[in-house]
């Protein structure tokens, strides 16, 4: 055997096939009869031969991996869609790169270059800027892409997503008919295009209600996690109390739980001091101190139908038509709201 991992020659050699036998038991089982497939594979066995993956994706052209950057890898909402992602892709024999932008711009753009030098057959993204010029370049390069929890800027981009504004309207909506009349929208940057859209529909219902847009209190915060939402909660609290809010639109669950958090400490009551609704209804949604009310989206599904487009991308079959599928939420009423006292 030759020094080092055992390669290709070595197994041909121990099983008394020719390398292009064992190549092609690797490959193209079915053209390999089923003694001499059994004497390769023992062979394998015995000499603890590894392929060399890398080298045979250079030689495609193309690796056996996609990839799903994400904004925040902490947001337990991107780990359940990614879930959906990877079981869509075990069923294509893939493997999934999961990377994290952590909501930084430049962060982003270096993951998207180092994935096209990885030669990974599509990628999956949460963009922080669906225009954005790295992004816009990759499908022109050679990588596919599919837009994830994002509406596509326009036609010639695959995207998945959920009707946001309707997700803030439906919000809105209940804390309104809970009697609810100075409410609270906390979220942001306000440069998130899903942040965008749930304030969006919010004002949305707040004009289908004859309330003006005044009556929703904006609290921006710089990222969408517990920590803001608990700091966001101590500025609702600080204001008068003749203009405080009674009611709290959170732009995602984790700003919910901060929120709850800040409550807690503060001896404020959730509903009957703060009614809150939050967004994505995640696990922990429900297993809150007082379980939220949240806005639910299909978290794996978005994940599994965003990777079938992938595939669907990546086979660049002649007359693919570019797919936007877009989901309706649905609000899950729970113990964080109540009636307006």
């Amino acid at each position: 055997m030759t020094s080092g991992s055992p390669g290709m020659k070595d197994v041909a050699a121990r099983a008394g096939v020719s390398v292009g036998t064992v190549s092609n038991v690797l490959n193209r089982p079915h053209l390999v009869s089923e003694a001499t497939r059994t004497r390769v594979q023992a062979a394998i066995v015995e000499l603890g031969f590894v392929r060399n993956e890398t080298a045979r994706q250079l030689r495609a052209g193309r690796s056996r991996t996609i990839a799903y950057v994400v904004m925040d890898a902490a947001n337990p909402f991107f780990n359940d869609v990614a879930r959906g992602v990877e079981d869509a892709a075990r069923t294509e024999g893939m493997a999934v790169y999961l990377c994290n932008s952590n909501q930084d711009a430049a962060r982003e753009r270096e993951y998207l270059e180092r994935l096209r030098e990885q030669r990974v057959q599509g990628v999956l993204i949460t963009p922080i800027d669906p225009s954005g010029e790295k992004l816009a370049e990759m499908p022109g390069r050679g990588t596919p892409v599919v837009l994830v929890d994002c509406q596509a800027p326009d036609p010639s981009w695959c995207s998945v997503a959920v009707d946001d504004e309707l997700g803030g309207e439906l919000a809105l909506t209940h804390l309104l008919e809970c009697g609810h009349e100075r409410i609270a929208f906390v979220g942001g940057p306000m440069s998130v295009p899903q942040v965008r859209d749930r304030h969006r529909g919010a004002l949305r219902a707040l004009s289908a209600a004859g309330r003006p847009a005044s009556a929703l209190v904006l609290l921006e915060t710089d990222a969408l996690q517990v920590a803001e939402g608990r700091r966001a909660g101590e500025r609702l609290a600080g204001l008068p109390a003749s203009s405080r809010p009674t009611a709290a639109f959170c732009a995602n669950d984790l700003l919910a739980l901060g929120l709850l958090q800040a409550m807690t400490r503060l001896g404020r009551s959730v509903p009957e001091d703060l009614a809150v609704v939050g967004y994505d209804d995640i696990e922990f949604a429900e297993a809150a101190a007082v379980p939220l009310t949240s806005v639910r989206q299909p978290r794996e599904l978005l994940g599994r139908t965003a990777a079938r487009l992938l595939f669907e991308e990546a086979a660049g079959e002649e007359g693919h038509v570019h797919q936007q599928v877009r989901f309706r939420p649905e609000l899950v009423v729970r113990a964080s709201t109540g009636a307006a006292r």
